[in-house]
C-alpha cells in the first residue's frame, strides 16, 4: 500500500495534542478517558469551563464514568484534581507533558472514586452481615472465605454499593469480571467487612503496582486486614510507610533497583515475622555491606536471625547480644583447639573448598 501525506488544511480552531501523550499514553486508555483528556485540553487552550456534568452530557456517558476516567488520568499525573472538605472536585489542573518543571512530579493525593459519586452516608438499603451478638472475638481473625450460592450473588447484585464496585472493578481491571473475581468482590466486602471506598483504594493500590490478579488483590486485603486498617486513609499511610521502609532497606544494601519476589520475602520476615524496628535493620544492613559485596540479602538474614533468636528488640540490644555471641564463638574455637582427635584418612589429603556461612556471620557480627 502507498504512503500516505499528511498535512495541515488551516492554521486556526485547532487543539495541540503532545506527542509523548500519542507516543506513551494514548494505547493504555480506553475510550471514555481518550476522549474525556482530549476534551478537556480543549477546553483549556479555549480558556472555557466546564463541569462533571457538561463532560457527561457532552459524550452520553455517566458522571461516574467521567470522575472514573479523571481518575485515571491523575494517576497517570496528566492532570491534578482538587478537592474540597468535603471531596467535592473542584478544579482540574492539566499538567504539561513537555514541560516537567511545570509541577513537582508527586504521586496523586488518592481519592476514592465513590466518596464522590454518591454521599458515604446515602443509605443503600443494605447492611453487610454482622457477627452474631455476643460474639466477643476479633473480627480479623475470621477470614475463612465463603463460597457465594447463586441466590446469595443476586441479593448482593440488587446492592448498589455491589453493584458501584462490580463496575469500578471492570474500569481499573480493563475487562469483564469472571465468576472468581465477584466472589472476591464480595468476601472483601461482606466477610472482611470492608468499606466501598477502602475496597477502591485497594484496587487502585494494586493496578499502579501492575498487579490485576484477584489472588493477589485478596492477599493485600487480608494483610490490612490483620492490620486493622479500616479506611482508605489508613490504608495510604500504610502503604507509604512499607514502601518507605523498602526503599530504605534496598538502599542500605547498595541496591537501586525494584525489589525481586525473593527479597520482598526477606524484607516483609524481618518487619513482620521477626517485628524488626528499621534502625535495627539498618544496623544489620551496614554490617553486611561492610564485609560482602555477594548475597547480601542472604546474610543479612542470617545477621538478624541470631539477632532475633537472642532477644534482640530494639538497637541498643544489639552489642550485648553480639559480645554474647562472640564469648559463645570464642569458647567454640577453644573446645576445637584442645579437641586434638584428628581422623587420618585418604580425604585428608585433599584440599577441601566450602563456604563457611556460619563463618562469615561470626566475622561479620564480630566487627
Amino acid at each position: 500500500m502507498n504512503r500516505v501525506n499528511i498535512y495541515r488544511a488551516a492554521a486556526k480552531e485547532q487543539t495541540a495534542v503532545s506527542n509523548r501523550f500519542i507516543d506513551e499514553y494514548m494505547a493504555d486508555a480506553n475510550d471514555a478517558q481518550l476522549k474525556i483528556y482530549l476534551f478537556l485540553i480543549r477546553m483549556m487552550d479555549a480558556n472555557l469551563p466546564t463541569c462533571v456534568s457538561d463532560i457527561a452530557d457532552k459524550f452520553n456517558y455517566t458522571e461516574k464514568d467521567v470522575l472514573r476516567a479523571l481518575m485515571y488520568w491523575e494517576s497517570r499525573q496528566l492532570l491534578a484534581l482538587d478537592f474540597d472538605a468535603a471531596d467535592n472536585l473542584v478544579a482540574i489542573r492539566v499538567l504539561s507533558l513537555d514541560n516537567p518543571y511545570e509541577a513537582p512530579r508527586t504521586s496523586p493525593r488518592i481519592t476514592p472514586v465513590l466518596s464522590f459519586i454518591r454521599p458515604a452516608s446515602m443509605n443503600t438499603g443494605f447492611t453487610a452481615p454482622k457477627p452474631a451478638s455476643g460474639a466477643e472475638k476479633d473480627s480479623r481473625h475470621d477470614t475463612a472465605r465463603h463460597d457465594y450460592s447463586l441466590d446469595e450473588l443476586k441479593r448482593f447484585k440488587s446492592n448498589e454499593d455491589i453493584e458501584q464496585l462490580l463496575m469500578v472493578a471492570e474500569q481499573y481491571m480493563g475487562r469483564q469480571l469472571s465468576h472468581s473475581d465477584m466472589q472476591t468482590m464480595l468476601f472483601l466486602y461482606d466477610q472482611l467487612h470492608f468499606s466501598p471506598d477502602l475496597i477502591d483504594y485497594l484496587l487502585q493500590h494494586c493496578v499502579e503496582r501492575g498487579k490485576k490478579d484477584f489472588r493477589y488483590i485478596e492477599k493485600v486485603a487480608l494483610s490490612w486486614h490483620e492490620q486493622g486498617i479500616t479506611s482508605a486513609k489508613d490504608a495510604q499511610s500504610a502503604s507509604r510507610k512499607y514502601d518507605k521502609v523498602v526503599y530504605t532497606i534496598m538502599k542500605s544494601l547498595g541496591k537501586t533497583a525494584n525489589p525481586a519476589p525473593k527479597e520482598l520475602e526477606y524484607i516483609n520476615k524481618w518487619t513482620k515475622e521477626y517485628g524488626f524496628l528499621l534502625d535495627v535493620i539498618q544496623e544489620a544492613c551496614d554490617k553486611t555491606v561492610m564485609n560482602t559485596d555477594t548475597h547480601r540479602f542472604a546474610y543479612a538474614d542470617g545477621i538478624l536471625s541470631k539477632w532475633y533468636q537472642a532477644g534482640v528488640q530494639r538497637k541498643a540490644d544489639i552489642e550485648a547480644a553480639d559480645s554474647s555471641f562472640k564469648k559463645q564463638s570464642e569458647n567454640k574455637k577453644r573446645v576445637q583447639k584442645n579437641d586434638t582427635r584428628v581422623t587420618k584418612n585418604g580425604f585428608n589429603h585433599f584440599t577441601q573448598n566450602t563456604y563457611d556461612f556460619d563463618q562469615l556471620e561470626e566475622t561479620i557480627l564480630s566487627n
